[in-house]
Parts: structure tokens; sequence; C-alpha cells
């Protein structure tokens, strides 16, 4: 009798750009070519991938130990704090834990959000902050964006009036956000630093150090209206810091990669700032990305989760799901996560990327 075997529905898709493309069909995905790791902003949606977070960093980049960058903003960064800080197992977990169970309800005022989000970084941590200093073989790189005129204040006319404005400018051009904020990338000063061609945005170059680096993850993830913008950072120039993903959501930059970048991601398209979201035309630059292997969960995935998609911030607030339905919910995707790890080995093990990558 002849058993047919059911093909199983893939959990991941791969996306590559041109040049990734051409390194992996001639020599396989491997892992001494990695040397560049992204991390976009988007809030418990970074939660949904701790399998695969620890599939790559714990199982397949020690394969070929070297010195990489991880490269993030908002919760990107506050992943690959994780990382560094506690491991490539428990540093997911750590996170995903303390997520899960933040005590957030819809009637907090912002400075209590703000303090429960500084105990979740400080849970992140553990007073294990020299890590991200002098790890041996991460470099971590975060992101953050310099408020400029009346969007450095936390009073809400002065406050959602240039929100309007940014959305307004947005609209004709993202070139224009250069009038309300900067881009600030911070980084340990051992080290090759991760530096990048000039664009719309004024960029600052900052060293984190012990004394600062809990405030400049903090102000990496500051959503305007939410939380408060960071400021009198130690060693800092003087400003309103904010979330890095209001200019570069999903770190569409010029990498310079000499291998590949890696970028474990949420979705499989990449948007260049916050404000483009509504902007379907907004993509990222072919050229920045050539080099990219962008890995994200499939529709299939994603459709087989309690609530057809990721955690997600709204989920504190959604009609109808009370909060250890939300506790129960993001702990099964996150459980479910392990198989966007498992899949991923799989791929690398047998090496038949030429039958699943497709173009960025």
């Amino acid at each position: 009798m002849t058993q047919i075997l059911k093909k199983s529905i893939p959990a991941l898709n791969i996306r590559v750009g041109h040049q990734a493309r051409e390194l992996i069909l001639k020599e396989g995905l491997q892992a001494h070519h990695v040397d560049t790791i992204p991390g976009a902003a988007g809030g418990p949606k970074g939660i949904g991938l701790t399998g695969l977070d620890q599939a790559i960093f714990g199982d397949f980049l020690p394969r070929a130990k070297q010195r990489r960058f991880l490269i993030g903003s908002s919760v990107g960064a506050w992943r690959f704090a994780g990382i560094v800080a506690q491991g490539e197992k428990s540093g997911p977990e750590k996170l995903a834990e303390l997520y899960t169970h933040l005590p957030f309800h819809k009637k907090m005022k912002i400075a209590d959000i703000e303090k429960i989000s500084r105990d979740m970084l400080a849970g992140i941590l553990e007073n294990k902050s020299q890590q991200l200093l002098d790890h041996p073989d991460y470099h971590l790189t975060i992101i953050a964006a310099k408020a400029e005129h009346l969007f450095q204040s936390d009073h809400k006319l002065a406050l959602y009036s240039s929100l309007l404005g940014i959305v307004g400018s947005n609209a004709i051009s993202r070139n224009y956000l250069n009038k309300f904020m900067q881009r600030v990338i911070c980084q340990p000063s051992q080290f090759p630093q991760f530096q990048m061609q000039d664009d719309a945005f004024k960029t600052h170059y900052i060293h984190f150090h012990q004394d600062n680096v809990s405030d400049w993850l903090m102000a990496s993830g500051s959503i305007p209206g939410v939380t408060p913008a960071v400021r009198n950072i130690v060693d800092a120039p003087q400003g309103a810091y904010r979330d890095g993903g209001l200019i570069d959501y999903h770190i569409d930059l010029p990498f310079q990669s000499k291998g590949l970048v890696l970028y474990p991601h949420f979705t499989d398209s990449i948007t260049p700032g916050w404000f483009d979201k509504m902007f379907k035309s907004r993509k990222s630059n072919p050229e920045n990305q050539s080099r990219t292997v962008l890995i994200s969960p499939s529709q299939a995935y994603l459709n087989s989760l309690p609530l057809g998609r990721l955690p997600d911030r709204k989920d504190f607030v959604l009609k109808g799901l009370s909060e250890q339905q939300r506790i129960q919910t993001w702990k099964q995707s996150i459980a479910e996560s392990q198989r966007l790890g498992d899949e991923f080995l799989e791929l690398v093990e047998k090496q038949n990327f030429a039958d699943v990558i497709q173009p960025l």
C-alpha cells in the first residue's frame, strides 16, 4: 500500500536582495556570511519571533564566531540587548515573559507607563549592562530620534500639533520629517563603528556606556503620547529623545555589509519609517537591502495563531479580550514560534534555499 505524505505548510517566508541571492545560490546560507542583524520597531510583535531568535543566535550564528553588528530601534534594540545581556536562549525568554506580564491597562497615566517600561527594561538587563559594552561577538547599535522644536514637548497641545505637522509633511515627502527630528545612532566606543552615508536626516553618532545605556534603550522605545521623551541623558547633547522607529521603523539603512544582512522580521516587507505605514508606495531602497535575507512568518503560520497574527500592543485594550485571555494567547504565540526556529535550522541543514527564496 502506497503512503501519501502530506507536504507541511511552510512557517517561513524568505525574501532576499539580489546580491544575497547570488551568494546563497553559489555557497548556500552560511553563518560566516552574516555580519549584520537588524531588529525592527513593532512592540510585542517582536516576542512572536522568540523561537526564531533563539535558533539564529543560539544555534546558527555560533557556528562561525565573529563580531557582528546588531542594529535595532525600539523593541528591536530591546530584543538584542536581552540577547547580549542574558544569552541567546535566556534573553528572548526573559523579554517574552516580561512583556507578556506587563501590568498595562488603558487608564494608566503616561508617568505610570514610563515606570512599568523602565521596570521591564531593568528586568531585561538585570545589572548586566556591561555586557552591552564589551561583548566579544555582538556590537549593539541603538537607534533613537532627537526631537526638534515643538516635538520636544510632552504637553498635549504642542505634542499633538507636532504630530499633525509630521503626518502632513510626511504625506508630501518622508524627507520633510527632518524638520521635526534627527537620527541618533548609539554604540559602544570599543571596536569598529557602524556608520552610514548621509541621507535627509542629520545623524548624531553617540557612544553609550554603563551609566547611560538604559536611558538610550528607553529613548529608543519611547512612543510619543504613550511614554515621555527621555531627557538629561548622561554625556549626551541636551534634548528630548524619542522612539527610533519614528525615522527607522524597519531599518532601511545602507548597512555596508561585506557578506549578508540576516533579518528576522515580523512581516515580509520593509517600511522605512513609522509614518510610512499609511503609504503602500513607501518601500525600502533595493540597494540598501541588496545583501538582506529577510526571514518572516508566513501567512499560513500567522493564520494558525490564536488571533490570526502576532502579539500586538492593541491587545492590551482589545475589546472582548480579558487580561488572562491576552496572556494565554501571547504565551501560545511564543510557544508556537519554536516552529519558526525549527524550520529555519532545517533549511540551513538541507540548504534548499533555491526552492524557497523570493525577491525582496
